[in-house]
């Protein structure tokens, strides 16, 4: 009789299957984030200013896609440092793109997508982290650069609905894993299930 995979096998294959669903969301991120911040300037500098935070993202998607091409995908500590980065990305642009800054950025909507490929991939307990990670990096971005929005009530409400709403997109994610992790369980048991018979 054939031995089921392990949870380490799963995990591997989590990560070399579902690393493409971060590259293209961060290409997603890479694409409308430009279009923005071209959208958005007002001059020259400012422009230059917003590419300068999108480089290094479509440098290091660039990078990773290309080894996924080359048969040569990331491992896993790559992955969650890539991730890492995206969001610290984002936080700066948040903190210092011209104009609106911390919690009246609109920028804050690229958050989503990434915390969402993370869940698509990784198991939840570290999907669930890297969301408290991400929630916990919007909100010191939100204090530290727009602290007047404490003043208004409308505003803290504002910041609670976008924190829940994006904690809501983390736990989308984990359980559309279990899901997907549940239903290869039961395909892999059955094809065993079916070889074992073939072989009596």
């Amino acid at each position: 009789m054939k031995a089921l995979r392990t949870t380490e096998q799963e995990a591997a294959e989590d990560i070399f299957f579902g690393q493409l669903v971060i590259v293209y969301a961060r290409w997603f991120v890479v694409v409308a984030m430009t279009i923005l911040v071209l959208w958005s300037s007002d001059s020259i500098n400012q422009m230059v200013l917003g590419i300068a935070f999108v480089v290094p993202l479509i440098a290091l998607n660039f990078f990773v896609h290309g080894r996924y091409l080359m048969e040569k995908p990331a491992n896993r500590l790559l992955l969650i440092l890539l991730s890492i980065i995206d969001a610290l990305v984002i936080s700066l642009i948040i903190a210092f793109w011209p104009g609106s800054k911390g919690l009246f950025s609109q920028f804050y909507i690229f958050y989503f997508p990434i915390v969402l490929a993370f869940a698509f991939v990784f198991s939840g307990r570290l999907s669930t982290v890297y969301t408290l990670f991400t929630l916990g990096l919007y909100t010191v971005t939100c204090f530290f650069f727009s602290p007047e929005f404490l003043q208004d009530m409308v505003e803290v409400e504002r910041l609670v609905i976008r924190l829940i709403t994006l904690a809501a997109m983390g736990m989308i994610g984990v359980y559309y894993y279990r899901i997907q992790r549940r239903r290869r369980r039961q395909i892999f048991t059955e094809d065993l299930s079916v070889a074992d018979l073939a072989e009596v």
